[in-house]
């Protein structure tokens, strides 16, 4: 939710201490602050460059005082401002909730209550801007917050008088396109007051109840021309009631629309009593809101940043590494009493597989230089088919390290099963966090998992590789040892798009999100709906049908009335065989594809006849990868390693396998530079490497040998820092057999985002070969 703050930051802003950056846009950056007093704040801070612009502060003095005279609980508080001084700023109550894009985006569209709710609550805000006197003007999704007892109004950036001179030029639009009124779109502004804030809350509520925007989407005029001229779109707003009130809402005719009081006393849903209910919001919804501000009890104390930044220097100095400190959570439990030793002594004895070796861990005996790479798991829980496939990547890639007769130090494998809890992932990691041998870990499987785990990661410094948790975007951590070595939900959308509108005759894309799927499938229908146009010029109709849906015939039915020559279904493997029996039941015969999320056995079983056909882009490239005459130059690596796979498993590799592998050995790769001290430019850059599958499959380093780099061997025995070996993985790149793996500097996050294209052929999913990229 928050980033880290950067060198060019200032530490205090207007009596705020700043803690990190909640945002930036082209004139200005905002911070979340603390007071002395402990109050959270978000803090708006103007670039020196706008500073100095009296246009520009004369519009940041009326944003200050327009938000001071709004007077609602669901429009954000002003709580500070200083619009003379050289670093203009202003600061309003922080809200710890996500925004409405952010909720609609990771669980679909809202139920019909909750947006009777919030659409009562902000025309109560909206009627408070209008009773000073103001008109907001940019109304939109992204301006709302929501929290537990009701969402919250904010920007008041562009809101200004009805008897106000206007400071922009005749013909500027003012406002977000595809939420503006047809007054506002036209460029005039003359009447784009109070009846335009409703007609955009209107569109706002359109949004919550469907996932779109009643206009549609695309270039900026056609959107405007759209707004003016044409109805809205209100399909999938059901309620009745509600649809008559959103239709009057976003009339053309400004003097036909309901004023924001009016629209309080007609919607007669009733609203969160005294501030502390959350009944109004899905159980998702609340729990994301629980968990942000659950994260705000976390920030470091007013006096603790100094002690902090000691500590971070000391951990990438030459001084021996300190024994990671347990997550604040399970001090005070500690503090509190003995229960929580109690588990953490034997609630994970019953989950902890270890490997092969007499000591219990798998790997060669070289004394004195034997360190562990965890995995950590779903083993026995909805992903154990994928967790055991890691499990036996990163084995393989250990066994190939440990054949090495030069090798610095031998490696084992330390494995737990988190069963696919959150809870007993956190528990987990706390456990890896405390092994002193652990140098990195492989894992957690799933995204809930990963989610919960990463405090006590991140905390203890420990490097973390997943390639199978693709969340577009985990909580903010201070520390920089978290990796996705896998394309998010997101990045797989860019070549799903490809495929499917690049296809003979394909150009409108029918899209059937299923939030059976969860966020997973959100996340990826969301952003194909969004790729289309700009990436293909194309079209898309969206459907987005409630979990447990059984019938899908009618959503599928509707998706070709709307002339959708291709389909995307989002969800699960049974979802996907609804969408694949409901399908061959009628005469279409475009492509038609699911996530790789449904990429199950079940989808075969349960579609049957009707899978054949169905493609799939995944991150992973599965058994099939080593007979494809498409796998390219890692054909032979990607043949030795299956080979090895069915010597020491009895098996051909699974989904998942090949990219464990990999990642583990890009880890052995570069514990090993740091010990010899052959990294090239510094720590751990020790450039690119072929995986070396096909010499035996060790990932063996690359450089000269030197002068160890610093922080690679804080402790006794020669053994990398945790916080040095991050730093070496996040400047690497690896040639691996599945892609090759180098990370984003900002977010940790692959560069090269390569993904693999699967065809259910004669009953079987059959690898194609690599997924296709966009052109340029």
């Amino acid at each position: 939710m928050t980033e880290r703050l950067r060198p060019g930051d200032p530490a205090r802003i207007g009596g705020h201490r700043l803690l990190g950056r909640l945002g930036a846009g082209g004139m200005g950056t905002v911070y979340l602050g603390r007071t002395d007093a402990g109050a959270l704040a978000a803090v708006k801070v103007i670039l020196p460059e706008y500073a100095g612009d009296e246009e520009f502060r004369t519009r940041f003095r009326r944003e200050a005082e327009a938000a001071r005279r709004v007077d609602s609980p669901w429009a954000v508080r002003v709580t500070g401002a200083d619009t003379e001084s050289e670093t203009p700023w202003l600061a309003t109550e922080f809200v710890p909730g996500p925004t409405l894009p952010e909720v609609v985006a990771r669980y679909g569209p809202l139920p019909a209550r909750s947006v009777k709710v919030l659409g009562r609550l902000l025309a109560r805000a909206l009627a408070a801007v209008h009773a000073a006197g103001l008109a907001h003007r940019d109304v939109k999704p992204g301006n709302v917050l929501l929290a537990a007892d009701g969402p919250r109004l904010i920007d008041f950036g562009i809101a200004r008088a009805a008897d106000a001179t206007a400071l922009t030029a005749t013909g500027l639009v003012v406002g977000t396109p595809g939420f503006l009124p047809p007054e506002q779109a036209t460029g005039s502004g003359a009447d784009a007051g109070a009846a335009g804030d409703v007609f955009s809350l209107g569109a706002l509520l359109v949004y919550a109840a469907t996932g779109r925007p009643p206009f549609g989407s695309g270039a900026v005029d056609a959107l405007l021309y759209r707004t003016v001229h044409d109805a809205p779109d209100l399909d999938g707003v059901d309620d009745p009631g509600l649809r008559a009130l959103l239709t009057e809402c976003l009339a053309k005719d400004p003097a036909a629309r309901p004023s924001a009081a009016g629209l309080d006393t007609r919607i007669t849903e009733d609203v969160p009593a005294g501030g502390a209910s959350a009944s109004w919001l899905p159980e998702d919804v609340v729990r994301t809101i629980a968990e942000r501000s659950a994260a705000m009890l976390a920030l470091p104390d007013i006096d603790a940043t100094v002690s902090d930044a000691a500590v971070g220097d000391a951990t990438v100095s030459d001084a021996p590494e300190p024994r990671p400190a347990p997550a604040r959570r399970r001090f005070l439990a500690f503090a509190a009493g003995g229960a929580v030793v109690a588990l953490g002594a034997g609630g994970l004895g019953a989950v902890r597989l270890w490997g092969d070796g007499a000591d219990g861990r798998s790997g060669g005996t070289t004394a004195g230089r034997r360190w562990v790479i965890g995995v950590h798991a779903d083993l026995t829980g909805d992903q154990k088919a994928a967790g055991r496939a890691q499990e036996r990547g990163v084995r393989l890639a250990v066994d190939r390290f440990n054949s090495l007769t030069d090798k610095p130090f031998t490696l084992t494998v330390k494995v737990l099963d988190d069963r696919g809890e959150p809870a007993r992932s956190e528990r987990v990691a706390e456990e890896f966090a405390r092994d002193p041998d652990v140098l990195a870990v492989i894992g957690p499987t799933g995204d809930a998992a990963t989610g919960a785990a990463l405090p006590a990661y991140d905390e203890a410094v420990l490097p973390l590789l997943t390639v199978s948790s693709l969340q577009i975007a985990y909580a903010a951590r201070v520390n920089a040892a978290f990796f996705q070595a896998s394309p998010s939900y997101a990045a797989l959308s860019l070549p799903i798009v490809t495929r499917l509108l690049r296809s003979p005759g394909a150009g409108r894309l029918g899209i059937l999100i299923d939030r059976s799927g969860g966020q997973a499938a959100y996340q990826a229908g969301y952003a194909a709906n969004l790729m289309v146009p700009g990436l293909t010029g194309g079209t898309t109709h969206p459907r987005v049908v409630p979990a447990g849906t059984t019938g899908l015939g009618p959503v599928v039915a509707d998706l070709l009335a709307h002339r959708s020559d291709a389909l995307l279904y989002a969800g699960d493997a049974a979802g996907a065989a609804r969408a694949a029996r409901a399908l061959a039941a009628t005469p279409f015969k475009g492509p038609c594809m699911a996530q790789h999320t449904a990429m199950r056995p079940e989808f075969l079983e349960r579609a049957g006849e009707a899978a054949e056909g169905w493609e799939f882009i995944a991150p992973f490239t599965g058994a099939d990868v080593v007979g494809a005459d498409t796998a390219g130059a890692s054909a032979r690596p990607a043949a030795d390693f299956a080979a090895a796979h069915r010597e020491r498993f009895g098996a051909a590799p699974d989904a998942w396998a090949a990219e464990a592998y990999d990642v583990a050995g890009l880890v052995a790769r570069e514990v090993a530079a740091l010990v010899r001290g052959a990294g090239k430019n510094g720590a751990g850059k020790s450039g690119a490497v072929k995986s070396g599958a096909a010499e035996g499959g060790s990932p063996t380093p690359t450089g000269s040998p030197g002068t160890a780099p610093p922080g690679a061997s804080p402790s006794g025995d020669g053994r990398p820092g945790r916080a040095a070996l991050a730093a070496a993985i996040a400047a690497s790149r690896y040639e691996g057999i599945s892609r090759t793996y180098a990370f984003d500097a900002e977010r940790q996050q692959l560069v090269a985002r390569d993904a693999h294209l699967h065809r259910v052929e004669g009953g079987r999913f059959r690898y194609v070969g690599p997924a296709p990229q966009p052109k340029g």
